[in-house]
């Protein structure tokens, strides 16, 4: 299968929000993302999203944004989404993708790439690995939905 990277265009929101919203449903649960929100994301400073093409479709696509890391006195990168369709997964498309994040993010000095992924996907986690990323810390988080209380109520 060829495969191509590109990075997203705001003419790419339908498939953009396709593919995560495909994603999602396999999983059981709903994004509520939109073309709006994704022209938004792409129009945010730090923010991108790169696109992988196949057979003449978006394939897969890698969010990730990059901030100035104190730390290592060096911009630091998180990969937030690495989605690949399911009719074209385990073709090569997600290595694609990470290959060219992992080139685009060397050429611009980041000192790290940051990932989080649920602790039993060890399909997700041999991925990683087999790019170079290891765990390194444990990254927590807390959802914020409506009607929540505040944190320390």
């Amino acid at each position: 299968m060829d495969i191509s990277i590109r990075d997203a265009r705001p003419a790419d929101a339908r498939d953009i929000v396709t593919i995560i919203r495909e994603s999602a449903a396999e999983d059981q649960e709903h994004s509520p993302v939109t073309e709006a929100y994704v022209a938004d994301y792409l129009a945010s400073p730090g923010s991108w999203i790169l696109i992988a093409d196949a057979e003449g479709r978006a394939a897969g696509l890698l969010s990730y944004s990059i901030r100035p890391g104190l730390f290592h006195a060096a911009p630091s990168c998180l990969i937030e989404l690495l989605i690949v369709r399911r009719d074209v997964r385990g073709r090569g498309a997600g290595s694609a993708l990470m290959k060219a994040l992992l080139s685009r993010t060397a050429a611009l000095g980041c000192a790290e790439v940051s990932v989080s992924t649920m602790p039993d996907d060890a399909g997700a986690l041999r991925f990683y690995r087999r790019h170079g990323l290891s765990e390194a810390c444990v990254f927590l988080e807390r959802h914020n939905f409506e009607g929540q209380p505040p944190a320390g109520n």
